[in-house]
This record gives C-alpha cells, structure tokens and sequence, in this order.
C-alpha cells in the first residue's frame, strides 16, 4: 500500500500554512509539512501536526441538524439552507439587521474571513462584524 500526499492548507487558524495530507486507502492517515513554503517554512506547529483527528471521529456532524421542540432531526442541505434564509430573512423584517452580528474566526482563512465579512454587510444588511484575534 502506498500513501498519497494531498497539498492543503492547515484548518486550525488564518496563517495559512501548506500541508499534505497523507491518505492511504481513501482514508486521511497523518500530515506532513511542505518544505519550502513560503508560509510555513516546512514547519507545521502541534496542532498542523494533528490536523487530520476530526476527519474520520465517530462524533463528527456530517448532515445538518435540525432543532424541532427538545430534539434534532436529520435533514437535507437545501432543507437547512432553507431553513437559515428565512430565519434570516425574518430577522432583517424585525426586529431588523442590526439586531444581528457576526463574530469571525482565526481558524479561516483571510479570504474565508473577508466573504462572511462580505456576506455580513452585504447580504445581512448590517455592519456588525468582529473578529475573535480583538479579544
């Protein structure tokens, strides 16, 4: 059996260091930094060496999750999307956009960051926007 290396960029903040991803039989095995990279360097920190944990744990989320009374029920992704649309079309009517904020995180990258900040002003329709590195 032979590892495959897949070039990504580490999920665990905004600094976007390069990693391969090792992955032997369809499944993501271990990380490895990538010599070189301007970023990087060829280092990853502790936690761009364990990227790779949540992948495949029994506990991970992979359908979205709908609340009905005290429980949750499986559903569809369009069926959450929308779901969330009009939660938040709601919310501009009244008590209006304002009522809203939303908190980024370093765990994005920058232009992750940048879309929801986008999103934020130009969908959502207000300027409530913060990032958790001002904490």
């Amino acid at each position: 059996m032979e590892y495959r290396n897949v070039l990504t960029t580490c999920p665990y903040c905004g600094t976007s260091c390069a990693l391969y991803l090792q992955v032997l039989d369809g499944k993501v095995v271990g990380t490895l930094p990538v010599k070189g990279h301007p970023v990087s360097q060829g280092a990853l920190c502790i936690k761009g060496w364990n990227a790779h944990g949540f992948i495949h744990h029994p506990d991970r989320l992979t359908r979205p999750l709908i609340r009905e009374k005290d429980s949750f029920r499986e559903a569809s992704w369009d069926e959450a999307y929308d779901l969330i649309a009009s939660k938040f079309s709601a919310l501009k009517e009244e008590p209006g956009p304002d009522s809203m904020a939303v908190l980024s995180s370093a765990k994005c990258t920058n232009e992750e960051n940048y879309l929801l900040q986008k999103f934020t002003r130009a969908v959502l329709g207000t300027n409530n926007v913060d990032h958790c590195a001002r904490l």
